[in-house]
């Protein structure tokens, strides 16, 4: 006896090889990515806060003086006093009024003083006789490039 051959059917069941398979590639996913992570304590941040200064900031009060070739004094791209005064008195004016405002902000009065190479040297002392009448004792000197 012959049994009687099913047209083929094409409901198979439910397949659960796929779903095991699929399952486990999630799986391993998931586990390599786990390892990559970290816990937030081992990691040690901090978040930010207020800081405490040990000691305090001084502020620098800084100004450029120049002397030109032609003896022209000028105080941050100012000019003061003609180039014949000896005496300079419009820049020892300012210069003690910076002096008063400075030792009032309790900052330090830095003045950086650029002579041209071809400056006149007495200009160059007038310039000194100046900031030491005003009281000013932070100078700093620096030479001209520009000069031919």
């Amino acid at each position: 006896m012959k049994l009687p051959v099913q047209a083929s059917n094409p409901d198979v069941g439910f397949q659960i090889a796929p779903m095991i398979d699929v399952v486990f590639v999630i799986l391993v996913f998931f586990m390599s990515l786990a390892a990559q992570i970290r816990i937030e304590q081992i990691l040690q941040t901090k978040l930010p806060g207020m800081s405490v200064a040990g000691t305090p900031t001084e502020f620098v009060d800084e100004q450029m003086l120049q002397v030109s070739e032609d003896g022209e004094v000028s105080l941050n791209d100012e000019i003061y006093d003609s180039p014949t005064s000896r005496d300079l008195p419009q820049l020892t004016s300012t210069l003690g009024q910076l002096k008063a405002s400075s030792d009032a902000a309790k900052s330090k009065l830095v003045v950086t003083l650029i002579s041209n190479p071809d400056s006149p040297y007495y200009r160059t002392i007038d310039v000194l006789n100046s900031l030491a009448v005003a009281g000013v004792t932070n100078v700093t000197f620096t030479a001209d490039e520009e000069g031919p």
